[in-house]
């Protein structure tokens, strides 16, 4: 998976060998947490919209209600995509008891519940940001319930 920001969390970390994320889940969870919370696309529209992205289940119902605006240029609708559902799965991580990063074989981040469940949060980002469904909250809902 090409995610434009990895270089620069490599930078910070020193490496000079590229990390890969599945690596990077295995020994330093927290640090694989920030890489993935960084959504900066997401953030900047959020807050040209008036919204802040402060992590909680209450920012996803925000970020639903948003004037789905990046669907005017298809360029940016899979970046968006791409940054919706890492942000949700930041929130899931953040806030369901259990709940933590997982990377498939095919290097996509996966939100992998308690229960043993896993959940394409990035899947579901490039939904949202496509059709406006299924939205955000109700994926974070039915994934809480769990």
């Amino acid at each position: 998976m090409n995610i434009p920001f990895l270089d620069n969390w490599r930078k910070r970390q020193g490496g000079t060998r590229a990390v890969t994320l599945a690596e990077t889940a295995a020994t330093d969870p927290a640090g694989l947490a920030e890489v993935l919370a960084e959504c900066e696309l997401l953030r900047v529209r959020a807050e040209s919209g008036g919204l802040e992205l402060d992590d909680t289940p209450g920012s996803l119902t925000a970020l639903d209600q948003l004037p789905p605006r990046w669907r005017d240029d298809p360029e940016e609708v899979p970046w968006m995509g791409n940054d919706a559902g890492l942000y949700l799965g930041t929130v899931l991580v953040r806030t369901v008891p259990g709940a933590r990063w997982d990377i498939w074989p095919s290097g996509q981040p996966v939100v992998l519940l308690a229960s043993g469940r896993e959940i394409d949060v990035v899947g579901a980002g490039l939904d949202w940001a496509v059709y406006g469904s299924p939205e955000l909250s109700q994926v974070y809902a039915e994934a809480a319930e769990e």
